[in-house]
This record gives structure tokens, C-alpha cells and sequence, in this order.
């Protein structure tokens, strides 16, 4: 008798979850508006505009502390080689800069991980324009 009763309410429940999940209108979906806004981290079209004099106020500072920081210990020797390329990636920073790292880097005096991505980015563009050292001549000998 309970091996019945429990095959009865099995069946029962199996009937009834088929019924559910098996009843839905033929009717689409709506979208609403936020499913089809999507997440794109790429995209700053949205995000505060940045004048152009914070812009060229970041150039500054950033171009002055990269030169800071790559001088060596000679710092006569390498200001014109330093300065050209940190004004190169300043530059081609502030393509692509955001008020928010504008903010965080002239005012609040830190580096957001977003402008760390983009200096390698922009320190690899600038450092492929100098032309690659020539050839010292040597040629490798192959054995007879």
C-alpha cells in the first residue's frame, strides 16, 4: 500500500511538472531597454567629457614625471632622448583618456590600472618608431 501511494504521488507530481514547465505562450519575449544597453567596458561614449586644457595639463604632468622617472644617473645625457619619447606616449595617452584617470592622475596624484594598460600600449607605439640599430656588418660564417 505505500509502495502505491508513493508511486501515485510520483506520478502525480511528474504529470503536474510536465504540465507547468509545458504551458508558456507562443508570445516573444519583451525586451526591456536594459537587457539591450550590454556592458561594454571599451565603450567611453558615455562617460564625461574632458576639456582640452585637463587634457594637455595631463600631458604635462604625466610627460614630466615619466622623465623623472626613466633619467639615469646622468641626466644631461639622456633629457632629450627621455623627453622625446614620454611626450610621445603622453600624447598618445590622451587619445583615449578618460576624466576619471585624468582626475585620479593630476589631482589625486595615483595610476589607475586602466592608464597602466594603455602607457604599455602607447610606450610600445612610440618606442617602434625610432628606427631599429643597423647592422654592425657581422654575418654569420656556416662551416664547409
Amino acid at each position: 500500500m505505500k509502495l502505491k501511494n508513493l508511486l501515485l504521488a510520483l506520478l502525480t507530481s511528474l504529470v503536474i511538472g510536465v504540465f507547468v514547465v509545458g504551458c508558456s505562450d507562443d508570445k516573444a519575449e519583451k525586451t526591456s531597454k536594459k537587457a539591450e544597453e550590454v556592458f561594454n567596458p571599451f565603450d567611453h561614449s558615455k562617460d564625461e567629457r574632458i576639456s582640452k586644457a585637463e587634457k594637455e595639463q595631463f600631458e604635462k604632468a604625466f610627460a614630466e614625471q615619466c622623465v623623472k622617472r626613466e633619467t639615469t644617473a646622468n641626466p644631461n645625457a639622456d633629457k632629450d632622448r627621455t623627453t622625446q619619447s614620454c611626450t610621445c606616449v603622453a600624447t598618445y595617452l590622451m587619445k583615449d583618456l578618460t576624466a576619471k584617470e585624468a582626475e585620479k592622475f593630476v589631482t589625486e596624484h595615483e595610476n589607475p590600472v586602466s592608464l597602466t594598460f594603455k602607457f604599455e600600449n602607447a610606450a610600445y607605439h612610440c618606442l617602434q618608431q625610432k628606427a631599429p640599430p643597423k647592422d654592425a656588418g657581422f654575418t654569420p660564417v656556416t662551416p664547409k
